[in-house]
């Protein structure tokens, strides 16, 4: 919940009772050492240092510096830095009040100490470490203060809120402080998770450095999404799996993690069953799942959606998306954080479409960047339960209508032949509108037969599949060959005279390479890539499955079904007898069951949740 900025008067207690010390007050000590008589100060300093300090010295000697700030100059930094290394957090609630109002006194006093404070605040954010050597092995992190863990958190936060109250200026000094302070992504679970949860409470009192904080956290966790490819998971849970035996997997080995011996007081992580077997799989699920519960808090004001704080949130991680993930190849994971908030209302989702079309058809950007909006166009659109079929039906259109005007434009002169170099962001928008016939067409179909084929036939794929630039040979096979048998089934366009041909002409394309030109054949040059393919990480998958449309795997009825002949020339009046006891439900072509698990359905590009290379004969 949101931390409340405190009044200044609870920090002020009043002087507590005098326990025996050596020599002078605070003020005389201070004034001998800039005389050059630094005895007394030498024992200041080696009292404050004494690990066994007690409450009561500390308290004392704090109050007498909460008086004395103005002599606490850059000169005396050394002394101030052991002021800043007293155990506080894990002293009594009135240590606590009273190096909070100390620090308040301090920076409001003495800029120049800003940073030191700052980061000693944040280098709190994780569990302390108590490392205890056996047998040449670091065993750490003991979790008897586990209990405490929370609360040292949220006096964390009053510390950090009292300094930026005192010293406007703070957000723009504590930000290159967080970069710096981020843990590495092998350190353990639990450290990573304490952090990232708190700077995102961070984001909640300096709500300036939301956008900065949310983009450091997205590319860390885009780093440890694209160096664990979605493979190496799921070979990790098989071996796991097959091994049975509750000892660590030796794919553990390969990685040298620092990991929490005790797990106890672990927020998210319930049971060895949820853990995910590849370690740093299962530190990217602990941090999604983080950021997907931060998103529904920040939205959702008393379990109600809160529309304001939701179209502000969903600003700045679009912005987010689009410098960092629209540009980055091969993640899996992290681009759900789009996926998730867009579930919230629909308008979010239109908005999200609108935002990826304004790329797509945007000639100024990088062919690279439009290709991967066209994609991610089509696996939203296909694999989002919440967008209904009108938003669909307007999203065809828009596309459709768009790739016709592109083949009046280019399917005559120069450049009239298949290429992706030339076409990429075509072949793209091909490639998504046919993904998301596969997936939607029943639905299109649904409820008034007649009425959602004559809306198909308004699409004119005929023209599309015909035209010049042959988009048929670049998407993909798996994609092509669905599209085919549905296109037949509804007498849409016959596209198997073209596959055939296509598959005829494997035409070597030459790349070059550092080794000089060489020669490859080709089938799919279309860097092909469904961003929303099935979500594997077990335990922030629960949020995302809810939303998604799950690929059913074709039986081998569907496939006879896709097979039988069409008979030439039936006319409109036919067209019932053709689809006579063929309801949309059950014509099988893709059966969108709302959890079918997808285990078999692999495509040629990515390794799981498109649909299967299955070649159609007709």
């Amino acid at each position: 919940g949101a931390v409340t900025m405190l009044g200044g008067d609870e920090f002020i207690s009043s002087p507590p009772k005098k326990t025996v010390r050596f020599g002078g007050t605070l003020t005389d000590i201070l004034l001998k050492y800039e005389k050059g008589e630094t005895t007394d100060f030498e024992l200041l300093k080696h009292q404050l240092s004494d690990p066994d300090i007690k409450d009561a010295q500390i308290i004392n000697w704090l109050h007498e510096f909460r008086a004395s700030v103005a002599y606490l100059t850059k000169e005396l930094e050394q002394l101030v830095s052991i002021l800043l290394k007293l155990p506080w957090l894990r002293r009594s609630r009135e240590v606590v009040e009273e190096y909070l109002g100390f620090l308040g006194n301090l920076v409001s006093a003495q800029t120049v100490h800003l940073r030191p404070c700052l980061r000693m605040i944040v280098s709190q954010f994780v569990p302390p470490r108590i490392t205890i050597r056996e047998d040449d092995v670091d065993i750490s992190d003991s979790d008897d203060d586990d209990e405490n863990l929370s609360e040292n958190f949220n006096t964390c936060h009053r510390a950090l809120q009292t300094v930026a109250r005192y010293v406007p200026s703070t957000p723009q000094f504590l930000m290159p402080i967080l970069v710096e302070n981020f843990p590495f992504i092998n350190k353990s679970e639990r450290t990573l998770e304490c952090y990232v949860h708190n700077l995102l409470r961070v984001t909640v009192y300096l709500p300036t450095l939301r956008l900065q904080i949310l983009e450091l956290i997205i590319e860390k966790l885009l780093k440890l999404d694209v160096s664990t490819p979605q493979q190496d998971i799921e070979d990790a849970e098989e071996t796991a799996h097959n091994s049975d035996s509750e000892e660590k997997s030796t794919e553990e080995g390969l990685f040298d993690m620092e990991e929490d011996e005790e797990r106890k007081g672990n927020k998210v992580v319930s049971s060895s069953s949820e853990r995910m077997a590849h370690p740093l799989a299962e530190r990217l699920d602990i941090l999604m799942t983080i950021l997907f519960s931060y998103i529904k808090d920040v939205c959702h004001v008393g379990g109600k959606l809160d529309i304001n704080n939701t179209k502000n949130l969903y600003r700045d991680l679009v912005s987010v998306f689009d410098k960092l993930i629209l540009p980055t190849h091969a993640s899996c994971h992290v681009q759900y954080f789009m996926f998730y908030i867009c579930s919230f209302k629909l308008g979010l989702a239109e908005a999200f479409l609108d935002h990826l079309w304004k790329k797509l058809h945007d000639p100024n950007n990088p062919s690279v960047i439009r290709q991967t909006a066209g994609s991610y166009i089509g696996s939203f659109l296909a694999r989002a339960k919440f967008i209904p079929v009108v938003t669909v039906k307007a999203c065809l259109d828009l596309l459709v209508n768009w790739m016709h005007k592109y083949i009046d434009n280019q399917d005559t002169g120069a450049n009239a032949y298949c290429d992706v170099a030339l076409h990429g962001p075509f072949y793209s928008t091909c490639q998504a509108v046919f993904y998301t016939l596969i997936f939607r067409h029943k639905q299109l179909l649904d409820g008034n037969l007649r009425k959602g084929l004559s809306y198909l036939q308004s699409l004119n794929f005929e023209r599309i599949v015909m035209c010049q630039l042959n988009p048929l040979k670049i998407c993909i096979p798996s994609v092509v060959n669905l599209f085919a048998a549905i296109t037949r089934k509804y007498q849409l366009v016959f596209c198997y005279t073209i596959i055939e041909r296509n598959n005829r002409q494997f035409i070597p394309v030459v790349r070059s390479g550092t080794g000089g030109d060489f020669v490859q054949t080709c089938t799919n040059p279309l860097d092909s890539f469904f961003p929303f393919d099935p979500y594997i990480l077990k335990r922030s998958k629960k949020t995302i499955d809810p939303f998604y449309q799950f690929w059913e795997e074709l039986s081998a009825e569907d496939l006879e079904n896709l097979k039988k002949p069409i008979k030439k020339g039936t006319s409109e009046d036919e067209d019932d007898d053709f689809l006579k006891g063929e309801t949309p439900q059950n014509d099988g072509v893709v059966g969108i069951a709302p959890n079918s698990y997808e285990s078999n359905t692999r495509s040629p590009v990515s390794s799981i949740g498109s649909p299967p290379d299955c070649y159609v004969p007709y």
